[in-house]
């Protein structure tokens, strides 16, 4: 009998600036594979509707080459600076658009969505997030830039909160991050509990 073939997920950090994206092949078991990892660039001197051009060509590349199943982008969230929210807005919905092109369901995450899934802490900073998708994917280095690792943490948390093995029976929904973070705080419970017993 066949395994099930494994969710490939095309991960998503819009910007105007630089694009991050990530695709990752996820198994029934949560287990992770790294597919590509990249950022799409346009330059600050050209008009916004060419940078926008810009990003729907590369993302259109990223989905001809590897063919994910289904998209995961960052949801813009409320930022002080205008600009920045805007630009990054843009390029969301560019990247809605060229999914609805090519045919794929598309879905979005907040940022502390994605940090608890990856590293089961909601407030993590990029490095332990960097740290963490290295683990998962077995890499050798951190995915540089930040954004690169970023659109692949979009992608892990996608897959393992909606893909194969989201509904497996005890699994409570958490992802791996998730349960190795409760866990690590139910065994500090008992240790302190224990303690308390024995006066320690």
């Amino acid at each position: 009998m066949s395994s099930r073939p494994p969710l490939r997920v095309l991960g998503i950090d819009p910007g105007l600036t630089r694009c991050g994206v990530g695709v990752v092949d996820v198994a029934a078991d949560r287990s992770a594979r790294l597919v590509h990892v990249g950022v799409i660039r346009s330059a600050t001197d050209l008009p916004i509707e060419r940078r926008l051009a810009t990003i729907a060509a590369g993302l259109r590349e990223v989905l001809d080459a590897h063919a994910p199943h289904v998209v995961a982008v960052e949801r813009v969230f409320a930022q002080d600076n205008r600009h920045t929210v805007m630009g990054t807005a843009q390029a969301s919905g560019i990247a809605l658009l060229v999914a609805a092109e090519h045919g794929l369901p598309a879905a979005t995450h907040t940022p502390s969505e994605v940090k608890a899934a990856v590293t089961g802490y909601g407030s993590a900073d990029k490095r332990q997030v960097q740290t963490m998708v290295a683990r998962v994917l077995r890499l050798d280095e951190l995915p540089q830039p930040a954004d690169a690792a970023d659109a692949l943490a979009l992608a892990l948390c996608h897959a393992w909160r909606s893909g194969p093995g989201s509904s497996i029976p005890g699994a409570e929904a958490l992802t791996p991050a998730q349960r190795a973070w409760r866990e690590a705080e139910q065994r500090s419970t008992r240790v302190a509990r224990t303690k308390m017993r024995t006066g320690a």
